[in-house]
């Protein structure tokens, strides 16, 4: 019995630590993108999914990931990052972030798309650059069509 129980401890400890959802840096130069497997080298436009289950998917750029969410399951997925165009290398929630489609800002993928945590950041990028602004909410439903 006390086997047993030392058993089901340890069940439980592996059930609660096992599944690590958070973010995994990105090896700039080394990582390939999951969409179009291509190196990701870009600090600005970077972006990652995490699953439920702790799973991390890196992409070069946000559309990659939002290319690849067309094909997957997203009730599995916890986290949505993008890089803060702002602060390269940083991620952030992504459907939290506003986003900037602007033809004077080139992306990886040519959707010239950047991610921004602040509004007020992504409002300044277009009145100096141009382009349409757009919501985690927008964004996912023009890249549906």
């Amino acid at each position: 019995m006390q086997t047993l129980k030392h058993y089901l401890y340890f069940a439980v400890f592996l059930f609660f630590f096992s599944c690590n959802v958070s973010p995994e840096p990105i090896n700039y130069g080394s990582d390939g993108c999951q969409f179009c497997k291509m190196t990701i080298v870009d600090k600005v436009h970077a972006a990652q999914i995490v699953t439920k289950k702790g799973k991390v998917y890196k992409f070069d750029a946000s559309e990659c990931m939002l290319h690849f969410m067309q094909d997957f399951d997203t009730t599995e997925i916890a986290l949505y990052l993008t890089n803060n165009y702002t602060e390269p290398e940083v991620l952030i929630d992504a459907t939290k972030a506003t986003f900037l489609i602007s033809k004077n800002i080139p992306s990886p993928m040519g959707a010239f798309l950047s991610a921004f945590k602040n509004k007020s950041d992504a409002v300044k990028s277009q009145k100096e650059k141009g382009g349409d602004l757009y919501t985690w909410q927008t964004l996912t439903a023009k890249f549906k069509d």
